[in-house]
């Protein structure tokens, strides 16, 4: 008995069954199958951009990740919006720069 091995792709249905995308050429008999994904499911996601966000915030939050509350998120809009050396340093180029007027 002569043994006979040929590849052929397929698709790996819902309830279990396969659909080749070719017939095989070997004659009638039990045979040996080894599945092998070839790559993610191509089923469109049915999630919209807002359940993404809330997924993806979830999962930031269970692996310990922080988010600002309102009262943090407006200390660090004023923290931004105070002066500091580097807008100082800024401010005298600038005047350095302009000609002054007559």
């Amino acid at each position: 008995m002569s043994l006979h091995e040929v590849m052929i792709e397929g698709t790996l249905q819902s309830d279990g069954t396969l659909q080749l995308d070719v017939k095989p050429n070997l004659s009638p008999g039990r045979v040996t199958l080894v599945l092998r994904q070839e790559s993610e499911s191509t089923a469109p996601l049915q999630e919209d951009w807002f359940e993404f966000m809330r997924n993806a915030r979830k999962k930031m939050e269970d692996a310990g990740c922080h988010f600002m509350d309102e009262k943090e998120v407006q200390a660090h809009i004023e923290w931004l919006r105070e002066g500091d050396r580097s807008d100082d340093l800024l401010r005298e180029v600038e005047q350095r720069q302009t000609p002054e007027k007559p």
